[in-house]
């Protein structure tokens, strides 16, 4: 898989250009599927002649590919952000899924653009989720030497909440109806606390959970 633009934005024109074509990339990947999907179809939904998107891309499937990334890499920061404000690991857990849940509802093409590309682009699929894990592990290894989570393989640990995370969006958010602004309703608050609850007993040292008013 192709890993950055053909060629890098050189202004601030160019870079609003390239993102105005990842965005329409995203609405027309998500709305008619990776084959039914064409570079004239993307940059009708920019605004921008054919020829534009050479400056910038190489192919359909450097653009799925770029798009892929750009997912990713916003996804991981809205988690990152969230979680980062907090000190403790199990509250750092509630916020980065708050914020996980957040984003899918505004952004539900990352469920149905990552689903393609399993099939279209195996590579930046292992990227997607691979960029994920990568950062969870260092969380959860960091938090075991501080003591705020029980001893486990933090590969495995990382693997599985990022699933659980993934099939609740996918329930409660994605499979949910849309609003007329295209945006789906976030994670019903008893299922979010199930949830929590759940990764609490398995995170929590010594199978000790945290007291009640630092899980909500």
């Amino acid at each position: 898989m192709s890993t950055a633009p053909r060629t890098a934005p050189r202004t601030e024109r160019g870079t609003r250009t390239r993102a105005k074509l990842i965005a329409a990339a995203e609405q027309v990947f998500a709305t008619l599927g990776y084959h039914e999907a064409s570079i004239v179809k993307i940059t009708e939904a920019a605004g921008v002649g054919s020829g534009t998107f050479y400056l910038y891309f190489d192919s359909k499937q450097q653009i799925f590919d770029d798009l892929v990334e750009d997912l990713n890499r916003r996804v991981r920061n809205a988690m990152s952000t969230a979680a980062s404000q907090e000190t403790d690991r199990l509250a750092a857990e509630r916020a980065g899924f708050r914020a996980f849940f957040g984003f899918t509802a505004t952004h539900p093409a990352l469920y149905r653009i990552i689903r393609q590309a399993e099939f279209v682009s195996p590579g930046a699929l292992r990227l997607h989720y691979s960029r994920i894990v990568d950062g969870y592990i260092q969380g959860l290894q960091a938090s075991q030497a501080a003591g705020q989570v029980r001893d486990m393989d933090p590969e495995v640990a990382a693997w599985a909440l990022m699933g659980i995370g993934e099939l609740i969006g996918m329930r409660w958010v994605l499979w949910e109806q849309a609003g007329a602004d295209g945006t789906h309703p976030d994670v019903p608050e008893h299922v979010f606390e199930e949830m929590m609850d759940f990764i609490n007993r398995a995170l929590a040292p010594n199978g000790q959970l945290p007291a009640e008013g630092t899980q909500r």
